[in-house]
């Protein structure tokens, strides 16, 4: 007997519905929500992939009577792609100062005001700061609306251990500026998180390993687009890795350089060195050190260090 359509919907079908029918919960719920006047919402907007904005970006960007944002064409561009138009006004790291005190005035009148940057979440190595302070010094409201951010993104897919983060975003574009930044860096017992543009990640990740050497390093590239790539690697093999194709070298990067570890107590360390002694015989620092500190527990900076004496004897 020939089977009834109506009780076998296509699978694709099926779950098309479902997640429109999931859409519209959340869309109810957020549009139920409240979007006071006088107010600024800082929201944050995709990374790459534009369908990882929150429902509740869309709901509020469609209430708000104006759009401040980085770049008002990728902001257009974005609304337009979901249907909302609103008026769009400049408000980037060049004219924040004045930018702000307009939109102050606007707020004053009871405006709701969205503030976008060209990606992710505003005030994260992007303007959004002074726009913000000027508004709250000012004494009115500013609602954050959560979302993408490429900060998150890399840590959350990084697999290093629990521990604090420390931000540091882009460093600056001069090599010895750079260097003296990451110098300062190296005694930090911190998860490190750098920015990096295409045209000096070769250069960074140089300087990383340099600075940091005996840890490891994660490079997100391209986040939540079509080519992302997330490798994790020791320092002394992150520029071999990086130049091996000429495709990784493209996009922007996040780098995540591994929280420097507490220093080993000195008997474990010892009972550690007839293995890693032996290990060197046969394998590079690297490659030694990490096995050694797989095989002991002990923290792979330590070995490192040790592997460095031990090759140089």
């Amino acid at each position: 007997m020939p089977s009834d359509p109506e009780s076998n919907p296509n699978p694709a079908e099926a779950a098309g519905n479902d997640v429109l029918r999931t859409l519209r919960i959340a869309a109810g719920d957020a549009a139920g929500q409240d979007y006071p006047p006088a107010t600024l919402y800082v929201i944050a907007t995709p990374i790459g992939n534009r369908a990882d904005i929150t429902v509740r970006a869309l709901v509020c960007l469609a209430r708000v009577d104006a759009v401040a944002a980085e770049d008002t064409r990728t902001a257009r561009q974005l609304l337009h792609y979901y249907g909302i138009d609103k008026p769009m006004i400049a408000a980037h790291r060049h004219n924040e100062h004045e930018a702000a005190q307009a939109l102050v005035a606007r707020i004053a009148e009871g405006a709701r005001i969205a503030y976008v940057s060209d990606a992710g979440t505003p005030g994260v190595s992007d303007p959004g700061a002074r726009l913000v302070a000027a508004v709250r010094d000012a004494g009115y409201r500013v609602m954050p609306i959560p979302g993408a951010s490429a900060l998150t993104t890399a840590l959350s897919a990084a697999g290093l251990p629990e521990g604090p983060v420390q931000f540091v975003g882009f460093l600056p574009s001069k090599t010895a500026q750079a260097s003296t930044v990451l110098a300062s860096l190296a005694t930090v017992t911190a998860h490190l998180v750098l920015y990096e543009a295409p045209h000096r990640i070769v250069d960074t990740l140089g300087l990383v390993a340099t600075h940091f050497g005996g840890r490891h390093c994660v490079i997100g590239k391209e986040l939540t687009k079509r080519f992302e790539t997330i490798h994790r690697c020791p320092v002394e093999e992150a520029v071999a890795w990086i130049t091996a194709d000429p495709q990784r070298q493209r996009g922007e990067f996040v780098l995540i350089v591994e929280a420097s570890a507490a220093q080993d107590g000195d008997s474990t360390l010892t009972k550690a060195l007839p293995i890693l002694q032996k290990l060197c015989a046969s394998l590079s620092v690297s490659e030694a050190a990490s096995l050694a500190a797989e095989i002991t527990g002990v923290s792979r900076k330590a070995l490192y260090a040790e592997a460095l004496k031990l090759r140089e004897e």
